[in-house]
């Protein structure tokens, strides 16, 4: 897991490659449980199991999934989180 801010957009990035259900939505979890500054995290995955795992563990937690864009390999899911 990699977390890189960008402090014009405080745009976090969760590098899940690789990583099989669900280890994807746990460290997106795991990060955001420990960056309390975030507004905007990435989640970088391979696993097709995290389309539907993020956007469910989002409205579990009451945040807003803004969307999946596939960027070759992998799909880049972002989350807005209400804090």
């Amino acid at each position: 897991m990699t977390g890189a801010a960008d402090s014009a957009q405080d745009e976090h990035v969760v590098d899940a490659r690789g990583k099989r259900c669900p280890l994807p939505v746990i460290e997106l979890a795991r990060y955001v449980s420990t960056h309390p500054q975030a507004r905007r995290v990435v989640v970088l995955a391979t696993d097709p199991a995290a389309a539907h795992d993020i956007p469910a563990w989002c409205r579990m937690r009451g945040h807003d999934f803004a969307g999946g864009q596939q960027r070759g390999d992998h799909v880049a899911y972002a989350v807005e989180l209400a804090r």
